[in-house]
């Protein structure tokens, strides 16, 4: 049986000065709680959004130190499964994602989940597709609020870090200091209402480190194919790094020139969003798994 990671004291940003709350070796199989996103404290559909602590938002359990994890090295995230809660919780309002300038109520909605769909109303089942919306490492510089992505991860709230996918990360400090949290039930790209259906959790993972290699960016492999994730001040850098990081990291393995990659990538590569709502913007590009599979790539092994 994989050994647990409970919830305990949450941590509120990603940042190097964390003390560990557990050291394992590369391989290691763990079972991560979580929080949802407003660390469980919203009960009723009545709560205000005066009763909430808004400095408890996006709570994620960790680090956790991983034994042979050095600087320019790669740690790789495979989730197993989700295990989520009996509910969830949606909330929207004022200032809050793309619509609160106009909005003028908090609003929250609990949603039942029952036989794979979240119960949105009498006439509304949202079948699931649970992922995580918070993952990662230390930054390289300074502590980075949970609620806010980055090259290290973090608030990256994309649909494919769900149950099959890889994640990889940059290693910027020595044991990695991974962490995650802020589970959703269901979320669309962009989560434009500054919520999905928020849920609590558990993540069965393995973390390994990867030695000689590197990235900028976190990356996600999936049965699909291979996505590029970039969070950056605007959508429009954010997109046009993610098409930059994935042509350099794809070329080496290929016999074709920058030219025929540009081309080519313009033909089955697609350009996505993961979220729009953060202080940082999140998108990425897309490689299918036949592309790679023609010319045998396997980045990380």
């Amino acid at each position: 049986m994989p050994q647990i990671v409970p919830t305990g004291k949450p941590i509120y940003s990603f940042s190097k000065e964390h003390e560990p709350v557990i050291k394992v070796d590369s391989g290691t199989r763990l079972v991560v709680e979580a929080y949802d996103c407003f660390e469980n404290q919203i009960q009723s559909d009545h709560t205000t959004m005066n009763s909430i602590d808004w400095n408890r938002i996006n709570p994620a359990t960790g680090p956790i130190y991983v034994e042979s994890a050095k600087p320019g090295d790669v740690l790789a995230v495979t989730i197993h499964s989700i295990e989520i809660g009996e509910s969830g919780v949606l909330a929207t309002g004022p200032n809050l994602g793309v619509m609160g300038h106009r909005i003028d109520e908090f609003t929250v909605k609990i949603t039942p989940i029952e036989d794979n769909y979240a119960i949105f109303n009498e006439k509304v089942k949202i079948p699931l597709n649970k992922m995580i919306g918070v993952i990662g490492v230390a930054p390289e510089d300074d502590a980075v609020p949970c609620g806010t992505p980055g090259s290290h991860g973090g608030n990256l709230d994309t649909l494919l870090i769900a149950e099959g996918a890889t994640i990889y990360f940059p290693i910027f400090h020595e044991g990695a200091l991974f962490g995650l949290g802020d589970m959703h039930a269901a979320m669309g790209d962009g989560e434009i209402g500054v919520s999905g259906i928020e849920v609590p959790g558990k993540a069965d993972i393995t973390l390994q480190v990867f030695k000689g290699k590197s990235l900028k960016h976190p990356v996600v492999k999936n049965s699909d194919g291979l996505s590029q994730l970039v969070s950056a001040k605007t959508l429009d850098e954010a997109a046009k790094t993610a098409v930059e990081e994935m042509v350099d990291l794809l070329l080496p393995h290929t016999d074709l020139e920058l030219s025929e990659m540009t081309m080519l990538l313009s033909a089955i590569g697609h350009t996505q969003i993961s979220q729009i709502v953060d202080p940082l913007l999140t998108a990425r590009f897309f490689v299918p798994q036949w592309f790679l599979d023609t010319y045998n790539i396997k980045i990380f092994g």
